[in-house]
């Protein structure tokens, strides 16, 4: 079982930065890829950003790609995204997941957080 708690969401002028951490607890972090979806009103989750389990390969979805960087610290068993040039469609509730696979757009994580709101003002 892995547990994730989310924090750093909040409201944030457009053009501004965030960065969202995701602490992981239970089984052995560096065994799971790590994943960032959102879910804006109204719409699917969809996925935003993945780091695989040794930390070499990430993915990003075309809208962030440039902007958002994913990374995780093993020591601290925490996974970021550092979110930047933050636009209003940017808003969102932001997911953290892990699964022990591959995670992708279509990858239905085996495990998610709770979430954390990110509103970008324009």
């Amino acid at each position: 079982q892995v547990q994730l708690v989310e924090s750093g969401g909040g409201l944030v002028q457009a053009g501004g930065s965030l960065r969202l951490s995701c602490a992981a607890s239970g089984r052995t972090f560096s065994s799971y890829a790590m994943g960032w979806f959102r879910q804006a009103p109204g719409k699917r989750r969809e996925f935003v950003a993945a780091i695989n389990w040794s930390g070499g390969s990430t993915y990003y979805a075309d809208s962030v790609k440039g902007r958002f960087t994913i990374s995780r610290d093993y020591a601290k068993n925490t996974v970021y995204l550092s979110m930047d040039s933050l636009k209003p469609e940017d808003t969102a509730v932001y997911y953290c997941a892990a699964d022990r696979g591959v995670i992708t757009p279509a990858t239905m994580a085996e495990y998610w957080g709770q979430g954390t709101q990110v509103t970008v003002s324009s």
